[in-house]
């Protein structure tokens, strides 16, 4: 079975949050993440297919707009909408963070005279 887009994340997570990265891991990974973000994108626009799709017929059956949106949002269609927006999120967090990490390494090496 292939890893998801969330399951390759959060194994970045996992590495980035042992700490102590060199800075050419740090940078494999902020490019991998940076590829992972299209994906991610991707993978938003399908849910969000999916989850406009419940929420139509939710709207077509019931008398209220308003309890139709609490009812979708009950829905795996939802979850999962969420579970893609969460990790486009976590993308982007963690590209902050390794970015940071190499321009702080970059800034040592140049204080060090190497």
């Amino acid at each position: 079975m292939s890893a998801t887009v969330r399951d390759m994340v959060w194994a970045m997570q996992g590495e980035i949050l042992k700490g102590e990265l060199l800075p050419m891991r740090a940078a494999a990974l902020l490019m991998r993440l940076t590829a992972l973000m299209g994906n991610a994108a991707q993978e938003i626009r399908e849910r969000d297919a999916i989850y406009a799709n419940v929420l139509l017929a939710l709207l077509k059956s019931s008398l209220k707009a308003s309890h139709a949106k609490i009812e979708a949002e009950t829905t795996a269609a939802f979850k999962w909408r969420q579970e893609a927006r969460d990790t486009k999120e976590l993308i982007v967090e963690l590209t902050r963070s390794l970015k940071y990490l190499l321009r702080t390494a970059e800034e040592e090496m140049r204080m060090s005279g190497r």
